[in-house]
């Protein structure tokens, strides 16, 4: 099914990023389940391959490869690790707003050391009170002279406590053309870390909050005009965001059938192989028909992007059939498992909670069917894959 969509080329970068997943990524989760904490090395050893590029034109030194071989990428580290999977997914995010809303000057600078690896971006923009109301955010930047000044805090920010350079969405002014974007420097005075703090599942990422108490941001670091920054949060969002968490649910799904089958050939019951119970067959080809129905919402969204065809429902959907039906198999995994699956020593368990990490981030599935919702009654506001086509394609 996937050759339908896949070239010789992104073969050949599966091939690679799996490699590389097995032999550093692989030997590393039981050492970052344990520490709960972010993963640097790992994080810039990842970084260096050059994958972060993947949409980055060749011009500013990226692969210039596009939003397939980006999925492809994100999926074969989450089969591995899902949290090394969603450090690599939030750089690409923030990549997202430098070729969106970057000028000339933001591209030379940021996106050849992105590339490189030598900078890991962020997107800041969820707040404590307003959640996924954007507009309900209270966190300000005020122009003094050159500068602008930044106060407030904001949450969930993906590779917060690894991060080099953070996108920060903030108010301006009242309403809807109220919000804009800047480029805040991790080591810049007044941009600080809270505390990591433990969570669920993705162990080695760090999602966490920055807090900005009159930080001092040069106006050449804001990101298109004064009122852009609803824009750089939803086409972000829309275009990356929900790509991204597909591809990682989608490289979760993946481990979730590989290690079920494995179990399944290798338990035995009554003499047989487990899998020569009708139920548990039965559970195998539901997951399998999921997976293949996942990675064919997945490829295809990401084909149309590439070609920059108005997709944002294909998005949408694409990433709510993932997460669910990623949801739904890791259920019957466990079930497959029953209480084999309760212990650490087999992933499942890991499986089941980074899955439930890509349910909010981008919008939950309710969201993305509301969403679609609007697109079956006509009454979407315009397509952001349309917009920009431009730095979607490359053309």
């Amino acid at each position: 099914m996937s050759d339908w969509f896949t070239s010789a080329r992104h073969e050949q970068l599966r091939e690679e990023v799996r490699g590389f997943a097995e032999r550093e990524i692989r030997p590393k989760i039981a050492e970052m389940e344990s520490a709960r904490t972010v993963e640097h090395g790992l994080s810039r050893l990842i970084a260096r391959q050059g994958w972060l590029g993947a949409t980055i034109p060749v011009e500013y030194g990226g692969m210039g490869a596009g939003h397939l071989a980006k999925t492809i990428i994100i999926e074969e580290l989450s089969r591995v690790s899902a949290a090394m999977g969603a450090m690599v997914q939030a750089s690409q995010l923030g990549v997202a707003k430098i070729l969106h809303y970057g000028d000339d000057a933001q591209k030379k600078t940021w996106l050849p050391a992105i590339a490189a690896g030598r900078c890991l971006p962020t997107i800041a923009v969820t707040e404590h009170e307003s959640g996924g109301h954007v507009l309900g955010m209270t966190a300000t930047a005020v122009r003094d002279g050159e500068d602008y000044v930044l106060n407030g805090r904001k949450v969930y920010v993906g590779n917060s406590h690894v991060g080099d350079l953070h996108g920060v969405v903030v108010r301006t002014g009242p309403g809807s053309r109220g919000l804009s974007a800047f480029l805040v420097e991790a080591d810049r005075p007044g941009c600080r870390l809270a505390p990591e703090q433990p969570t669920l599942g993705l162990h080695g990422f760090s999602f966490g909050e920055l807090i900005f108490d009159n930080c001092r941001v040069p106006a050449s670091h804001r990101l298109g005009e004064e009122g852009d920054g609803l824009s750089v949060a939803y086409s972000s969002s829309v275009l990356y965001g929900r790509a991204n968490l597909t591809a990682v649910s989608l490289g979760i799904h993946q481990a979730l059938l590989d290690e079920t089958s494995r179990f399944c050939t290798e338990r035995k019951r009554y003499g047989e192989p487990l899998h020569a119970l009708p139920n548990i067959k039965i559970k195998l080809g539901q997951m399998q028909s999921r997976l293949m129905t996942a990675r064919l919402t997945a490829y295809h969204a990401a084909h149309l992007l590439d070609r920059g065809h108005p997709c944002d429902a294909e998005l949408m959907n694409a990433k709510a059939v993932n997460v669910e039906s990623a949801l739904d198999s890791a259920r019957n995994a466990m079930e497959i498992h029953a209480a084999t699956g309760l212990f650490t020593h087999r992933p499942i368990e890991r499986y089941l909670r980074d899955a439930h990490h890509t349910l909010a981030p981008a919008g939950t599935t309710d969201i993305q069917h509301l969403r679609l919702a609007e697109h079956a009654l006509g009454t979407t506001r315009g397509s952001w894959a349309a917009r920009h086509r431009q730095v979607t394609t490359g053309s």
